[in-house]
């Protein structure tokens, strides 16, 4: 009985976790951006929300302007410097490939999900984030890059494969993340109903 009523308590936990953990990350990126702008915004224009309201705004703003080739060329220019900085650069670096892997834009072709076989009946879950890659680092070879997720991690390794090796995969790129991430225990409604009806 004590065994049953403990599970029923986890399964209630894993179940209210996820909701938990992502209200709270919304609560605390509000509540920061409200304490660090709060001050700087005119007391009788201000209200609860103004400063999230200003962030989302100024972000929207930055990515309109990013558009723009001087803002490209600065943007840029500030790269550069940063990335004659021996430690920041690396931080940096790290960051900014994170970020563009988990960007997902559906109208580029150079982000797309596939399968790698890694040894004979085993395939994992990968992706072609750069096509130029392979190419600069083996000039005189035919490799394709495939970044590959580690389950449960924020990391990853890339492999430098035959072309002969890859197998696209027929699922969205943010699809086959969640799935590589989660070690398949998280399918998306979507791919699970596709499953069913075949």
């Amino acid at each position: 009985m004590f065994n049953k009523f403990v599970l029923l308590t986890l399964k209630g936990l894993f179940t209210v976790l996820p909701f938990a953990i992502t209200f709270y990350l919304i609560i605390w990126v509000a509540t920061s951006t409200e304490s660090l702008l709060s001050p700087y915004l005119p007391e009788h224009y201000y209200f609860p929300g103004l400063g999230l309201i200003t962030i989302i705004a100024s972000l929207a703003i930055i990515g309109l302007m990013v558009n723009a080739y001087i803002v490209t060329i600065m943007i840029n220019a500030g790269q550069g410097l940063i990335e004659r900085v021996p430690v920041v650069k690396t931080l940096f670096g790290a960051t900014k490939d994170a970020v563009e892997l988990f960007q997902i834009k559906k109208d580029t072709g150079t982000k797309k999900a596939v399968t790698v076989e890694v040894s004979e009946g085993v395939r994992l879950i990968g992706f072609i984030t750069n096509d130029k890659v392979a190419k600069k680092l083996f000039p005189t070879e035919d490799k394709v890059a495939v970044y590959l997720p580690m389950s449960y991690q924020l990391g990853g390794y890339t492999l430098y494969v035959d072309p002969s090796k890859v197998s696209d995969l027929n699922v969205d790129v943010e699809t086959a993340m969640r799935i590589a991430v989660t070690g398949g225990s998280s399918m998306p409604k979507s791919v699970a109903s596709a499953t069913e009806k075949k």
